[in-house]
């Protein structure tokens, strides 16, 4: 059974002729419910530590004694995210959360945590605080420092990336950007690649033969990241004209500056963006959002969101979702397809039916005239 006990469900039952009694955690049943499986669960293994209260960890010896030190190791590799964790973390530390137990933390403190700083810093600067702190919580409820991560909300007002360029914008930004971030740019429309992906782009990474090509990715936050992607004509076009003015190179950077990691870096592509965008007239865009732009394409060749997930380096098809916009033309093409293929479509009240199941004489019939592409 469970029963609420101030502001938290207890779980009470019989096991092995022991009377087990434990807090859940949760202020809602059906919460208290999942809790109680799984307690039981662990206990049918056999795990009696199941039943042992945790230790009472504050936010502030959490992040430091394990979040810290995780994503030190975890993240050797990808040096941005390690920071931007540990910006996140220090941010946490210096506010009032810190002093809280990890059970203690609920979204609301979370969004007074926000509120605190939004006089001072942009919401993508709090956000990266938030997100710190809901990585956290859950990695304290996947090491059974915590029963449950409660649910955090991000500051509203971020800058979005997923704005699409249309086809002409895409080609008056183009024609008003130097090189290389021209190049850069082409190569992220035609192939969805990140920017971090082809600023230490390699020629060894790189297969140009006769007119058609392919780029090995072999770097990213996640497996799925390392893929092969072939070239489209502007793409292909693009890397071998590259190719032929550094004079034919087996090996070395696609992209080299005289930065001090010897390839084109963020710093300066965020500047020769900023004098595209205000050149070219187009509405400022995030760098990023030529991404977007460029799988949002391939989203409406229409392939499977398998391949389309593999394309873009996503390990969820979840985040590829967002790379999906269904326009009428493309809602207009899929019943196209079918109309082609002998399914002739008809509406009766409101819904598709087919029409040879029907009298051609029926009334209220509508017969949509659907002509293939």
């Amino acid at each position: 059974m469970i029963y609420k006990k101030g502001r938290y469900y207890m779980v009470k039952f019989m096991w092995q002729g022991k009377v087990i009694r434990k807090s859940t955690r949760c202020s809602s049943a059906k919460d208290a419910r999942t809790v109680e499986g799984k307690i039981r669960s662990e206990l049918g293994k056999g795990n009696w530590g199941v039943l042992e209260a945790k230790p009472r960890l504050t936010l502030d010896e959490f992040l430091r004694k394990d979040f810290l030190p995780y994503t030190e190791s975890k993240f050797q590799s990808t040096p941005k995210t390690r920071d931007y964790y540990t910006y996140g973390a220090n941010s946490l530390l210096e506010s009032d959360l810190a002093g809280l137990r990890l059970d203690e933390v609920t979204g609301q403190h979370a969004q007074q945590y926000a509120a605190r700083l939004s006089a001072s810093l942009k919401p993508s600067t709090i956000n990266w605080g938030l997100r710190t702190l809901r990585r956290a919580l859950a990695l304290a409820e996947e090491w059974g420092k915590l029963d449950r991560a409660p649910k955090i909300s991000l500051a509203k007002g971020e800058r979005q990336r997923e704005r699409v360029l249309a086809e002409d914008e895409a080609a008056q930004y183009l024609a008003a950007c130097l090189e290389p971030w021209r190049d850069v740019a082409t190569v992220m429309l035609g192939t969805g690649m990140c920017p971090g992906e082809l600023y230490p782009l390699r020629w060894e990474n790189v297969l140009l033969s006769g007119d058609c090509g392919l780029i090995q990715v072999v770097k990213g936050k996640t497996k799925a990241r390392r893929r092969l992607l072939p070239m489209v004509p502007a793409v292909y076009d693009t890397l071998a004209a590259r190719h032929q003015a550094q004079g034919y190179p087996s090996g070395g950077w696609v992209f080299p500056s005289g930065s001090a990691s010897g390839h084109f870096e963020q710093g300066s592509a965020k500047n020769q963006h900023a004098r595209a965008v205000q050149l070219s007239g187009v509405k400022p865009f995030e760098p990023y959002c030529l991404r977007h732009t460029g799988l949002t394409d391939l989203a409406e060749t229409g392939c499977d969101a398998f391949t389309f997930a593999k394309i873009a380096g996503h390990s969820s098809i979840t985040i590829t979702q967002r790379y999906c916009h269904p326009q009428a033309e493309a809602i207009e093409r899929a019943f196209a397809r079918k109309a082609a293929n002998g399914s002739e479509l008809v509406t009766q009240g409101g819904h598709p039916k087919n029409l040879l199941a029907e009298s051609d004489t029926a009334e209220g019939i509508v017969t949509l005239a659907v002509s293939a592409d």
